[in-house]
């Protein structure tokens, strides 16, 4: 599979991003707490996104006549890490931006495009995600919620769960089974688009281990959709599902969520050699290899944008990436923590890297379920190689 990937490189058109964004990011943000910066994945901010719309910055790889950027895949690779490195607040635009926007961009009605993406490149439109749902995992042939064609549209009917800040979007894009029943698998599954302000569905916000509650369970109990709800061909839903998580899978994103945590560390062993204490060979050791796998780690996921920035859709080499980086990602704050238990860094004036390290170990074992689980992927992994 090696071969799939090949040595990329970032266009300098697109480089040249990096120092603008960098220079909006100090000017925008000022200093954050580590810890607040770990949560950047999950950091609301309505008002910093409308900030980064302003400067073009949502929306960056869709078509310019919808109110995107019209930039290629590593004009937003360049984005990704600037705003993940610094840990700014990314949660309200994310996924309309990463995938949601995309998906209407490829399937959706002219209408869709027309109504939608220029609201979410001005960032008035927030998205989450009904994919996930209670009793079915990440098993999503299976899922139960349904939408009855009408007269005057769909009648939608079911649960979603770990749908990231539906209690703060403005619409959900729902899986949803159109015909058939649960035993049919992938055939028979839809897309539609909800806006979560109709009467009949109702969100309840669900606190993780962190004291966040940026997780809910929705519930559409008889809610009616209009025609042009449905996005793309009814039945299709599986191709178009895969399509999305290809986007959701395919960025940078996979690599950093504990680069905080990293980073905070070295700071704190520089701290400690200032004050002449020894840092240790196992220390050293672990440092180094944590940085040769993250840039492993990078040159694997640029070359993934690479091919996407060719039009081709790299779902198993993305798969193989999320997992591979997740790992990563999950290891950070054991071998960190693991090496602070053994030898505790003395003459660190603040609780910075200890507080950035209790979050990111309670947050992390979520990694490896967001994009799908690890079996998940694995599994197509193993039939995109022929192994299964």
């Amino acid at each position: 599979m090696i071969d799939r990937f090949s040595l990329t490189h970032i266009p300098a058109e697109d480089e040249a991003l990096r120092a603008p964004v960098r220079s909006f990011l100090h000017d925008t943000l000022g200093a954050l707490a580590p810890a607040t910066r770990a949560r950047s994945w999950l950091g609301f901010d309505a008002g910093f996104s409308r900030a980064m719309a302003e400067q073009g910055w949502i929306g960056l790889t869709l078509p310019k006549a919808y109110g995107g950027g019209g930039r290629s895949p590593f004009a937003r690779f360049v984005l990704v890490e600037e705003l993940l490195a610094v840990g700014a607040p990314v949660s309200a635009h994310w996924i309309a931006d990463r995938q949601s926007g995309p998906l209407i961009a490829r399937y959706g009605t002219l209408e869709q495009k027309a109504f939608y993406l220029p609201k979410i490149c001005a960032a008035q439109a927030f998205f989450c995600i009904g994919m996930s749902e209670p009793n079915a995992g990440s098993d999503l042939a299976s899922i139960r919620t349904r939408a009855v064609q009408t007269a005057n549209g769909w009648r939608l009917t079911g649960r979603k769960i770990w749908t990231t800040n539906a209690d703060k979007s403005h619409y959900m894009i729902a899986l949803a089974r159109t015909s058939g029943i649960p035993e049919d698998r992938q055939r028979g599954l839809s897309q539609v688009i909800v806006d979560l302000s109709l009467p009949g569905v109702s969100i309840a916000p669900i606190e993780d281990i962190a004291g966040d509650r940026h997780f809910s369970e929705v519930t559409f109990d008889d809610v009616d959709l209009g025609h042009e709800a449905l996005i793309g061909m009814e039945g299709a839903g599986w191709e178009q599902v895969a399509a999305e998580l290809a986007f959701e899978r395919s960025g940078p994103e996979r690599i950093y969520s504990s680069v905080v945590l990293l980073e905070e560390w070295l700071l704190a062993l520089q701290a400690a050699k200032r004050a002449g204490q020894d840092v240790s060979r196992s220390e050293r050791s672990a440092l180094g290899a944590l940085i040769a796998e993250l840039a492993t780690l990078r040159e694997l996921s640029l070359s993934i944008t690479g091919r996407l920035a060719k039009g081709e859709s790299p779902a198993t080499e993305a798969a193989l990436v999320k997992d591979l980086g997740t790992s990563f990602e999950q290891s950070v704050p054991t071998v960190i923590g693991d090496l602070l238990g053994t030898r505790p860094l003395r003459g660190i004036a603040d609780c910075s890297l200890a507080d950035t390290l209790a979050y990111v170990t309670k947050i992390a074992p979520s990694y490896s379920l967001r994009g799908g689980t690890r079996e998940i992927l694995r599994g197509m992994i193993a039939r995109g190689l022929g192994l299964r």
